[in-house]
């Protein structure tokens, strides 16, 4: 017999409930015991109605179906429109009564448009059940510059949005919401091929006076940039925004391109937002190291950049190219023409100072170690003196970091 509602639900009783093929697909049983709570890494909720709806899956085995229909109805009761709320209320209900169906294996099948609501919940469950240790950093983001007091990080992997704050250039975790991104997945190439770019970017503007369809607002950011022109990426218009007044949340995919949260995660995002110097890195898929790795990655990248400053200094210009790939390219001149360029200049010139300020690094996702490096150049020498904005992307080579793009940005 099934168990009663009122009571706690054995782990033999529960695949006969609903959610059994959602849990099963999004973590094996083993990841809850049946008489703890949920691991400790899982982090602190980034607004209780994703609380409620994450409480009452995960503790459905431990509190039973009574439980799980309050937390439901708390997270309804906030917002109305949550398609994926009444869904899981129906099954619930359904449950009681001994036949679930929203999440039975049959159900997306019969009704085509429960299969994009059964991937939001496993999007949603997958944060909290699958979360990374708390002290682990994000690898992608090895350095923050002063100028720049948060950063976000998009996992596509995940349909997730995370928030860091900088300290001293380290980033520290402070939030992270659900998303949904383009219909066609990731990688764009082309307009309308209604994929997420992947890369590293920033919001470059703030609008408000939008159609519904945007919500309270959209940040775009700087898609194509030049690494993305360099590779013959095109469109535009890629923007984090809201969703229309009628909708709670779309499903993981379920955009033209751009990044799409709840109407109340733009709002909490835009407290972090400052427009033209917070950094966007969007990853299919985000590694997460312990600290004492993610020390070491970082001064090892940092200890290449700085030799290649040192030895730019020395006016040594075969030390100096030996930081270029051969696969070099900058303003349309590969590493040959690049070499003769720095020759002459450096024939002219007794001594060379190069300053560096305002340094970040992040990982770029078309390569598994490619980093994004922006920063202030201020260069002195016998003849000249300028001060300029750099991107640079280096890339391992043979074991070596080396750059394989240079430009001046503005």
């Amino acid at each position: 017999m099934r168990a009663p509602a009122h009571r706690p639900v054995s782990r033999r009783a529960l695949p006969r409930l609903a959610f059994a093929a959602l849990l099963a697909a999004a973590l094996p049983f083993g990841a809850l015991a049946d008489d703890a709570a949920p691991d400790s890494t899982i982090p602190a909720f980034a607004n209780e109605v994703e609380a409620s709806l994450v409480r009452a899956i995960v503790g459905l085995s431990q509190n039973g179906l009574r439980h799980a229909l309050g937390e439901i109805d708390v997270a309804l009761a906030k917002t109305p429109n949550f398609r994926l709320g009444h869904l899981i209320k129906g099954d619930l209900l359904m449950a009681r009564a001994g036949n679930p169906v929203a999440f039975g294996p049959l159900a997306a099948s019969a009704s085509p448009g429960v299969a994009p609501l059964q991937d939001e919940a496993r999007a949603r469950l997958r944060r909290y059940l699958d979360a990374p240790p708390r002290d682990h950093l994000p690898l992608p983001m090895l350095q923050l510059a002063p100028t720049q007091s948060h950063a976000i990080l998009v996992d596509t992997a995940r349909s997730r949005l995370f928030v860091f704050a900088n300290r001293g250039g380290e980033p520290h975790y402070v939030t992270d919401f659900y998303i949904s991104l383009g219909k066609n997945g990731v990688e764009k190439r082309r307009e309308g091929d209604q994929k997420t770019p992947l890369g590293v970017y920033t919001i470059v503007s703030s609008k408000e006076k939008l159609p519904d369809f945007y919500g309270p607002g959209a940040f775009p950011i700087s898609y194509p940039n030049e690494w993305d022109k360099l590779h013959k990426r095109n469109g535009y218009g890629i923007w984090l925004h809201g969703t229309p007044s009628e909708t709670y949340s779309r499903p993981p995919r379920a955009t033209d391109g751009c990044v799409a949260l709840t109407n109340d995660d733009l709002r909490r995002l835009s407290r972090y937002v400052d427009v033209g110097r917070t950094p966007v890195v969007i990853s299919a898929g985000i590694e997460w190291a312990a600290p004492d790795r993610w020390q070491d990655s970082r001064r090892d990248f940092l200890a290449a950049f700085e030799q290649w400053r040192a030895d730019w200094e020395s006016l040594d210009t075969d030390r100096y190219l030996s930081h270029y790939s051969s696969h070099f390219n900058a303003d349309g001149k590969g590493l040959a023409a690049w070499g003769a360029h720095k020759r002459k200049v450096n024939a002219g010139k007794s001594w060379v100072k190069v300053g560096i300020s305002d340094l970040s690094v992040f990982g770029h996702p078309d390569g598994e170690e490619m980093v994004v490096v922006t920063f202030a150049q201020d260069y002195r020498s016998s003849n000249l003196a300028n001060r300029t904005a750099k991107r640079q992307y280096w890339s391992r080579d043979q074991g070596h970091w080396r750059i394989v793009f240079e430009t001046v940005i503005s």
